[in-house]
């Protein structure tokens, strides 16, 4: 093996959250070294992995879009390929490439305080040949869900099947399914994208579900976009938009937070728009408050011109087993299917899906308390990039990423060479909370006893909220008396990590 390649920061993954990372680190720390290591063999993480029909964003791109980089194209909801595009030109504008490196798949990372040091293990390529770089500060934006496949429940009699059975994560380039009959399980954003996707050449599409999601029907264009856009310049045009869109998403998760009820008359009152009242109440009327799970966006209506056409359907039951020709229900109904799709969601990671080692403790992050949703109790030199469960992904991203560099300029600034969130004495009474509240997702809950605690007061707490986190990540100071700086190196205290 060769000797460690050594850079100040080691960022990785280069999805949305990476190339941002790159960005602020060479605008706001241009004396900082640094690289980016990603597993696959191309950028944009989510954007390029998912290729099934219809792929979308459900966030308007004036808030999944970068602060520093305006969306200029005209659909505000856009398309998979129209996203990646966008951070292909973003990386091609910055000179982000350069700093890539391709085919690199972290398997563990160890922190040494002797050396004020992460030492980062790589298996490269096809081969999976080794390498190793170090760094004293490490940058996780491998996102939150598994690269190696999504998740699917165990269906009795699958292996009976005898069409084609695919996860949206794994879609195959040779899936044919002009003239077919198709089933889709699942009632989330995947599910709700593919049906009108696949529905106009499919011979049927049914979604299979076993209760109801909160849908809402938006136009794929932002009107006082496009006419802001024609006065004023553009990075102008993208700063009021992106401004706007925040606050009313955040104005409306809050409305579901303190007055449900009213918000769940509001989405039902929306939908008797598109279908009658039976459909509704059958198919469309859920049994949680509304943002308890995400609320899935519906651009154009598509999904509902689907079912008003007859090219599509919705069944609400349970899966008693898969058969040959397809799926038998609880109710005793089956529904026959050439293809059937499991959109039934992801499989969710820690902390970038590798092994993490503290002063030769291996971290057990279910034992850690988050610290601002980015860092973890007694972990030096290191922040991970999550985003938000309501809101665009990249608000947060933007914002840990400049978090960051403030971190990293403070140390630069005061000669210490670690920086490690420490529990105060007032601290250890603190009550535990789930990592992310009131949200009820399968896919969340699964991971929730895997992830770190919340405390009671800040600032161990994910807020969740952009609003909060302004403040919280961009205005508060970084030595606040918890995020402890050191010059001389110090250990992590023992039993908070295995």
């Amino acid at each position: 093996m060769t000797a460690p390649e050594h850079f100040d920061v080691v960022v990785v993954g280069a999805g949305i959250s990476g190339i941002g990372a790159a960005y602020h680190l060479q605008t706001l720390c241009p004396d900082r070294t640094f690289v980016i290591l990603e597993g696959r063999d191309d950028l944009g993480g989510t954007w390029d992995l998912f290729r099934y029909p219809g792929i979308r964003s459900d966030s308007d791109m004036h808030t999944l879009g970068y602060r520093f980089k305006p969306w200029t194209a005209s659909k505000s909801i856009a398309d998979g390929p129209s996203i990646l595009a966008y951070l292909r030109e973003t990386v091609e504008e910055h000179a982000i490439g350069d700093h890539i490196r391709f085919r690199h798949l972290v398997t563990r990372a160890e922190w040494s305080s002797v050396d004020a040091t992460w030492t980062v293990e790589v298996r490269r390529g096809d081969s999976g040949e080794p390498a190793t770089f170090t760094c004293n500060f490490l940058y996780m934006c491998a996102g939150y869900y598994s690269y190696k496949g999504g998740y699917t429940p165990e269906f009795a009699g699958r292996e009976r099947f005898e069409g084609r059975i695919v996860h949206p994560q794994e879609w195959p380039d040779d899936l044919d399914y002009r003239d077919k009959r198709v089933v889709i399980i699942g009632s989330g954003a995947t599910a709700v994208t593919l049906l009108p996707a696949m529905a106009d050449d499919a011979a049927h599409v049914t979604m299979l579900q076993r209760s109801p999601t909160y849908m809402i029907s938006a136009p794929d264009h932002d009107v006082i976009a496009d006419t802001l856009r024609r006065f004023l310049p553009d990075r102008v045009a993208y700063a009021l938009t992106r401004r706007k869109n925040t606050a009313l998403t955040e104005f409306f998760y809050n409305r579901t937070r303190t007055a449900p009820d009213k918000v769940k008359s509001f989405l039902l009152r929306r939908l008797r728009k598109e279908l009658d009242d039976a459909a509704i109440e059958t198919h469309f009327t859920p049994t949680y408050d509304p943002w308890d799970q995400r609320i899935c966006l519906v651009p154009n209506g598509d999904f509902f011109d689907a079912l008003r056409a007859d090219q599509a359907d919705v069944v609400t039951d349970h899966i008693e087993c898969f058969t040959e020709t397809g799926i038998r229900l609880t109710s005793g109904d089956e529904l026959e299917a050439d293809i059937i799709i499991t959109a039934t969601g992801l499989q969710l990671v820690t902390v970038g899906d590798m092994d993490f080692v503290v002063d030769g403790e291996r971290v057990d992050f279910s034992r850690t308390w988050t610290y601002k949703g980015l860092a973890y109790s007694d972990v030096p030199n290191m922040v991970s990039c999550f985003g938000y469960i309501a809101a665009s992904w990249t608000l947060r991203a933007d914002l840990t990423s400049e978090y960051v560099c403030r971190l990293l300029n403070r140390m630069r600034d005061t000669g210490t060479v670690q920086c490690t969130p420490r529990l105060r004495p007032e601290d250890h009474d603190m009550t535990p909370r789930p990592w992310i509240d009131d949200f009820s997702s399968g896919y969340m809950q699964r991971m929730m006893p895997m992830l770190p605690k919340q405390g009671d007061r800040v600032p161990w707490v994910n807020t969740q909220s952009y609003a909060s986190d302004k403040l919280l990540l961009r205005k508060s100071p970084v030595d606040d008396g918890v995020m402890q700086f050191t010059t001389a190196r110090t250990p992590a205290r023992s039993g908070h990590l295995g």
